[in-house]
């Protein structure tokens, strides 16, 4: 025990399993990931094994089905963490551009629409990513100027009318009747059977995970570009970035609108899933999770939006059907899940993958700050 003490201590101050990745050469690093790539298209079958699947498949709803869910999740904490990790901007209302994302495809594509349309789905991507940018455009430009509580409560308000009027037109977004008929995303077997039918969720779930790859690139080009300099000297101090020459409006807008497009496509990721959609979803706790997320898993890092998007739609699919004391521990799901996030936010303040260059910031600080 004496002597494996300072080797943890080594590994933690020589940056842990990150650091050891990070000087590997670049053929090892790129190996790496895409064994690791590979090893998640894999996910929906790890339930066929033997002594793991057992432990991590959930009861109530079908183990491909679950990773779908996941998928979208995800996708939404990394446009999240966009707005709130990289730029600093606190958003309570993101379930709105979900929703718009969703409703421009129904409205598009369903039966029910009363614009008879009759898009394809694949037809309807590009609008209702185009719509979601333009919502986040118009939403952030006269806003984007307030900061904080502010700008939270504009957000939030935001969510709000989307809802209500998704609620409140009967002949538009048809409130919780809904809009149903919404084709699946084209494609077809050999044998003329749908690729993205109704029975198997496991192609759903290999689409989500190819969007969340091409997002996560996109992303890190640009957190290690001029846009990502700019968002973090916002974060860290609005005033002197913007002495110091940067525009902070411009990026925080580039901020906003970059993260109502993740949001827009994850709604219509999840909607061509669905095939229906109506005003229920659309709820405050939706944003409330998104947040929990982003903040859970690691504000400002990647690795950290994705760990936290998979717990916040694994750990609730997970709880169905296990009984404690002769109590189905999913109708505590949501009191179970505070506790969880209050517990990682008392043992790891920076979330469950911390940002490392959050973390090099606060350790700086803290140098400045202690007692000479």
């Amino acid at each position: 025990m004496t002597t494996s003490t300072p080797e943890r201590r080594g590994w933690r101050a020589s940056g842990g399993l990150r650091g050891w990745f990070g000087r590997q050469p670049a053929p090892v690093r790129w190996g790496l990931m895409l064994a690791l790539l590979v090893l998640a298209y894999f996910l929906p079958y790890a339930g066929n094994i033997p002594g793991i699947g057992p432990q991590i498949i959930t009861e109530g709803i079908d183990w491909p089905s679950a990773l779908f869910n996941m998928s979208y999740f995800i996708l939404l904490a990394l446009g999240l963490n966009v707005v709130v990790g990289y730029a600093g901007l606190l958003d309570l209302g993101y379930v709105g551009f979900f929703a718009i994302g969703a409703y421009t495809v129904a409205l598009l594509t369903s039966s029910d629409s009363l614009w008879h349309t009759h898009w394809a789905w694949l037809a309807a991507v590009p609008v209702a990513i185009a719509v979601s940018l333009l919502a986040g455009l118009v939403l952030g430009w006269p806003t984007l100027r307030l900061r904080g509580d502010y700008l939270a409560i504009v957000t939030l308000g935001f969510a709000e009318i989307i809802r209500i009027i998704a609620t409140s037109t009967p002949n538009f977004a048809r409130g919780d009747q809904g809009l149903s008929g919404i084709p699946h995303p084209p494609g077809k077997h050999a044998d003329g059977s749908p690729i993205f039918g109704v029975a198997d969720a496991t192609p759903y779930f290999w689409l989500g995970l190819t969007i969340i790859v091409v997002v996560i690139i996109g992303v890190r080009n640009l957190d290690r570009s001029r846009v990502g300099r700019s968002w973090l000297a916002i974060r860290e101090d609005e005033e002197a970035a913007e002495i110091m020459g940067v525009r902070t409006v411009k990026f925080k807008l580039w901020a906003f609108t970059i993260g109502a497009g993740v949001g827009g496509l994850g709604g219509v990721l999840w909607v061509g899933e669905q095939g229906f959609v109506n005003s229920s979803t659309f709820v405050l706790q939706f944003s409330i999770l998104i947040v929990a997320a982003v903040t859970m898993g690691g504000s400002g890092n990647i690795a950290g939006a994705i760990l936290g998007g998979a717990l916040i739609s694994y750990i609730p699919d997970r709880l169905r059907g296990i009984s404690l004391f002769n109590t189905d521990l999913f109708q505590y799901r949501f009191a179970l899940f505070g506790l969880a996030i209050l517990v990682i936010m008392i043992v790891w303040p920076q979330g469950l993958i911390p940002s490392r260059r959050r973390a090099m910031e606060l350790k700086d600080r803290e140098k400045e700050v202690a007692p000479q």
